[in-house]
């Protein structure tokens, strides 16, 4: 499933970041914004509340800067409303934030 990403302007970032997704709770789209001093792999994923992994979002080289990339959750099988995990690793870093479908 293509997952629309996009670059924020091109100011280069002085450290990483992981925002709260935007709207939250959300249905059925939402946006997370992140930021990466150093280029690199960025991995985005997923998950539910037993760890299991939903979708993977991101898993590519991406230059320093902010990024947004969308989460549409009738792209990975029409999910149930809850609690959902997404999480960030690039680089060293690595981050996890919490996100509410709500139907």
């Amino acid at each position: 499933t293509t997952v629309g990403i996009s670059s924020l302007g091109t100011e280069i970032p002085t450290v990483y970041s992981l925002s709260q997704n935007y709207p939250n709770p959300f249905n059925p789209s939402t946006t997370i914004n992140f930021s990466i001093p150093k280029s690199g792999i960025v991995k985005i994923k997923v998950y539910d509340l037993t760890g299991k992994e939903i979708a993977s979002l991101l898993n590519d080289f991406k230059a320093a800067g902010n990024y947004k990339i969308d989460f549409n959750e009738k792209d990975y099988g029409s999910l149930s409303s809850g609690v959902y995990y997404y999480k960030i690793e690039a680089n060293s870093f690595s981050e996890v934030k919490k996100m509410i479908l709500l139907k």
